[in-house]
């Protein structure tokens, strides 16, 4: 005769109040079409309880296809995108809803992969929920916060270039599915110049062909259109250099026709590059979007944003259905709404930038299962 507890239900462990881990018998009815229409809806902090669940669990959640579909659905659901604040080497991180949505938000810490660097630790792109954190001498490190897992990635500096400054950007080439560094270094004893590139998926450094040396580089990339963008600085001419990730050629767009005012920063707002032209007189920013990739006609400028406290402003980070934009300001965030052309300042209480250098830096991130420290599948 089967005891009682041979005929009572599968216990399910808690996670909060409010959400379960389902258990195996569970959900073992339900067609696996319909699991997956369920489980990519699921925060990535779950998910990652889930692979307990079963083996079966496990292989599905870890599946490239289910990591992609997974990453599509979040891509376009912004409460899963937050934003990374970087203030010497500390990282952390808020959920970009909660700031268009509550005057006051916690910044939670992020156990940052490099430890102790010799230089400066700076965010150089965020791509699918990878972020590439890099020194600017010789530290690189592709790194998912979501599930807390970094690849260090080396060779990062020619060996024949040692003693170096380099500029790195990172994206995604979508036709062969691969995540890309391009790094640009310049020899601080010998006037040289070079340019290579990194792909995840061969775990290995190349050098880029056609790389026009003399040619100054200025601020951070962004990738957009399959390609990395910087503002650079030949003879006097300011443009904006490309290289595209897919067919590794090089390219050029121009900028947009401001009136007035050299400091120009790249940003991406939605799908869009973006220029945020600040004015010789640091009264005002200008934010330009180009409409149209490639075509110099379709620069359009989308809002005029006037300085507060005669600081400048960083490029927009995200906007909001309603117009609203994010954008970094001095040790903390703003919300332009251009409705009422006003500025507002979302409250990070846990978060305090002191010293010298007493301002954040911000990126964009998506939560995502793709993982960093394995190459890729077809």
């Amino acid at each position: 005769m089967k005891s009682e507890a041979s005929h009572r239900r599968p216990k399910r462990r808690r996670l909060r109040k409010g959400t379960e881990i389902p258990s195996k018998d569970s959900m073992g009815c339900l067609p696996e079409e319909l699991i997956v229409a369920i489980l990519v809806r699921v925060p990535v902090k779950y998910l990652l309880q889930f692979k307990c669940v079963s083996k079966n669990w496990f292989n599905l959640i870890s599946s490239p296809e289910f990591v992609k579909t997974h990453l599509n659905f979040s891509a376009n659901d912004y409460t899963r995108h937050i934003s990374l604040l970087q203030f010497r080497e500390d990282i952390k991180y808020c959920s970009v809803s909660s700031l268009f949505h509550s005057s006051v938000n916690e910044a939670l810490d992020l156990d940052c992969p490099m430890k102790n660097p010799p230089q400066r630790v700076y965010i150089s792109g965020s791509v699918n929920g990878l972020v590439c954190l890099a020194d600017g001498f010789s530290g690189l490190v592709l790194w998912n916060p979501s599930i807390r897992k970094f690849k260090k990635v080396f060779g990062f500096v020619p060996t024949q270039m040692r003693e170096c400054w380099s500029k790195c950007g990172f994206g995604y080439d979508e036709v062969h599915n691969d995540y890309k560094v391009v790094g640009i270094f310049s020899s601080m004893i010998k006037a040289n110049f070079e340019a290579a590139i990194y792909s995840l998926k061969s775990d290995s450094w190349r050098t880029l062909e056609d790389f026009k040396p003399g040619v100054s580089y200025c601020g951070e990339a962004k990738f957009v259109n399959h390609k990395l963008h910087w503002i650079t600085f030949r003879r006097r001419r300011m443009s904006i250099t490309s290289i595209d990730l897919v067919d590794e050629k090089w390219g050029k767009l121009d900028l947009p026709s401001y009136n007035k005012g050299r400091d120009l920063k790249l940003g991406v707002l939605g799908s869009d590059l973006s220029v945020l032209c600040n004015n010789d007189e640091r009264t005002h920013s200008d934010v330009w979007v180009m409409k149209e990739y490639g075509v110099k006609a379709s620069w359009t400028k989308l809002y005029t944003i006037r300085y507060p406290e005669n600081y400048e402003l960083s490029p927009p980070l995200f906007t909001y259905n309603k117009g609203e934009i994010l954008l970094a300001f001095k040790s903390t965030l703003a919300i332009y709404d251009p409705k009422n052309d006003s500025l507002t300042y979302p409250e990070l209480p846990n978060v305090e930038v002191t010293g010298f250098y007493n301002r954040i830096e911000a990126e964009l991130c998506i939560e995502s299962l793709v993982c960093p420290d394995l190459p890729n599948e077809d």
